[in-house]
């Protein structure tokens, strides 16, 4: 695991850390897909029968803006199209983000949470650079030193 619920006041924030942007984005997409599930849902999701499909959004006019457009598809494809995520790999292009994703049937998937928006507040996606560290703002959450990349972000629920 590379990602990390953050302390919030009132909504549920998310750190992730990986090597490259791409990791970075699916470390967060993964760990967002974890906090809506229901421990019964968690524990039941990998024995849930798998597909495999083509995603992709258009690149914001910023790395991280995308990161919140990638974010809002994949609810969307969860809640609407009721195709659950639970792996992809990701291409950041200057274009779009593509993902070979595997997913199962929503209507199958016990949540315990509703995300309401991927927020822009406190929103992140920096490189870190080697030898640089990025700071802990929680005993639960490590530093992290560079090279590499974090991701932050904050749902509303």
């Amino acid at each position: 695991m590379s990602w990390w619920i953050m302390p919030t006041t009132a909504d549920v924030g998310l750190r992730a850390f990986s090597s490259s942007i791409s990791g970075a984005i699916r470390e967060t997409t993964l760990g967002m897909q974890s906090i809506l599930l229901s421990n019964k849902g968690a524990k039941e999701i990998d024995g849930l029968v798998r597909h495999t499909g083509k995603w992709s959004v258009n690149s914001a006019n910023s790395t991280d803006n995308t990161l919140v457009a990638w974010l809002e598809e994949v609810l969307y494809q969860g809640e609407v199209e009721g195709r659950w995520l639970v792996d992809c790999q990701l291409l950041l292009g200057d274009e779009s983000l593509d993902a070979q994703v595997s997913y199962v049937n929503a209507e199958q998937v016990e949540r315990e949470v509703e995300i309401k928006a991927v927020t822009r507040h406190d929103l992140l996606l920096i490189e870190i650079e080697a030898g640089s560290e990025f700071s802990s703002i929680s005993p639960d959450i490590p530093s992290f030193e560079g090279p590499g990349w974090v991701s932050q972000v904050i749902f509303d629920i």
